[in-house]
C-alpha cells in the first residue's frame, strides 16, 4: 500500500488525465486513511485560492484551492507523481484554511 503524505501529487484512477494535490495533514492521513485533495490544473492564472506550484520532479500546475473533495485511496487506486516542496504546501494550506476563516 502507498504511503501518502501532504504535499503529494496523485493520480486518481478514475481521473486519468488530471492532478490532484493532498491538502489533508499527516495526523489526519493516518488516522482516517483517507485525505483531502484539490485539483492541480495547468494554465491556470494565479489568484487568492489559485496557488502556482511546481513539484520536486517537475511537475507544474495551479491548485484550485476552493474545489477540495475527500478521496478513500484504498477505493481510487491512488499512484504518488511528485511531491511539493514545503514553502508550497504552507502556501496551499494557508489558501485552503483561509476559505473557512471567520469574517
Amino acid at each position: 500500500m502507498n504511503k501518502f503524505s501532504q504535499g503529494d501529487i496523485i493520480k486518481i484512477n478514475s481521473f486519468p488525465k488530471k492532478l490532484f494535490i493532498i491538502v489533508s495533514n499527516n495526523a489526519f492521513i493516518r488516522a482516517t486513511g483517507m485525505f483531502h485533495v484539490c485539483p492541480m490544473l495547468p494554465d491556470i492564472p494565479a489568484g487568492p485560492v489559485h496557488i502556482v506550484a511546481k513539484g520536486n520532479a517537475d511537475t507544474e500546475g495551479t491548485a484550485i484551492c476552493e474545489q477540495i473533495k475527500t478521496v478513500d485511496p484504498k477505493a481510487r487506486a491512488c499512484i504518488k507523481v511528485d511531491s511539493l516542496p514545503y514553502d508550497k504546501i504552507m502556501d496551499i494550506s494557508d489558501a485552503v484554511q483561509g476559505i473557512f476563516e471567520y469574517d
